[in-house]
């Protein structure tokens, strides 16, 4: 029984899943004008965490057979034969609406719509993609972005001009952190048929400008929680620091083109998001 319910969980992606909720976290923090609302926020992350679980586990439903080919996959409930396809249909589904259910309920319509957005995207648009084309990655960022706003759209029941400044850190701060990702793994992408971008870009050279563009951008967007009045000098500061690091790692993948870089890059990207949400929170305006 004990085992079940891990593979269960194991289904969720909780490490990616935990993530979600940070975002979800400072979207909610940031755009609280007031004091917090314990209650609110919990139900929104409560929420957020049985949708994101089901989505995950949607998406390696999709994917199980292409899972079972590649290395670091197979030993993951379906292909390792431990849930069976119908099980995790169920429990997918389910755990899904009753998460999109619960925010409608408990939080507001927009960020239980929000949340099949995420949903939807991710499982019927992303999943899809990601076997026929390398853009499935920026689409895929989409679905990665979202949370954030939902966050933000829990507590004030809006999508405002933070709740976007979220969404473009997010959406960009994805892009570098998975194109190390594939960099370190292209072989086994490239078995399980992914043309994700370090796998047809054989001399790396696209993929090293990506990396940059998205860097740069990045930065200037990270600026934005500032500009729009959320935050003050010391997380300006601190977000232009944080970014010219992250650059600096991935300037050196695009120049190098080693693995070892990419693994440096993908620990930037890492380090990166927690400790920008931290000066976030930190050097909140307002609150």
């Amino acid at each position: 029984m004990k085992a079940k319910i891990s593979d269960y969980l194991e289904l969720t992606k909780p490490r990616v899943t935990f993530m979600v909720l940070v975002s979800v976290l400072a979207g909610f923090y940031l755009g609280a004008r007031d004091s917090i609302n314990w209650i609110l926020l919990f139900n929104a992350m409560l929420g957020t965490w049985l949708v994101a679980g089901g989505t995950n586990a949607l998406n390696q439903l999709i994917e199980r057979d292409i899972d079972s080919v590649m290395k670091r996959t197979q030993k993951r409930p379906l292909p390792s034969g431990r849930l069976t396809a119908k099980q995790v249909g169920i429990f997918a589904t389910s755990i899904s609406i009753i998460g999109i259910s619960y925010l409608c309920l408990t939080a507001n319509l927009l960020t239980g719509f929000l949340a099949a957005l995420t949903l939807i995207s991710y499982v019927f648009v992303y999943t899809p993609l990601k076997r026929k084309t390398s853009l499935s990655t920026i689409i895929g960022a989409v679905p990665g972005a979202l949370p954030a706003m939902g966050g933000w759209a829990a507590v004030t029941g809006e999508i405002g001009g933070g709740a976007w400044a979220l969404f473009f850190i997010l959406f960009f701060w994805q892009l570098p952190h998975f194109l190390a990702i594939a960099w370190i793994y292209k072989e086994d992408y490239e078995r399980g048929g992914f043309p994700v971008l370090p796998v047809i870009d054989v001399d790396g050279n696209l993929t090293g400008r990506q990396i940059i563009i998205n860097c740069l951008a990045l930065i200037s967007v990270s600026l934005l929680p500032t500009i729009l009045g959320l935050t003050g000098a010391v997380y300006f500061v601190g977000a232009l620091v944080l970014g010219l690091l992250y650059l600096a790692s991935g300037i050196r993948l695009a120049r190098q083109k080693s693995n070892r870089c990419a693994k440096q890059l993908l620990h930037a990207s890492i380090i990166y998001l927690p400790l920008l949400l931290t000066l976030m929170f930190v050097d909140k305006t307002g609150l």
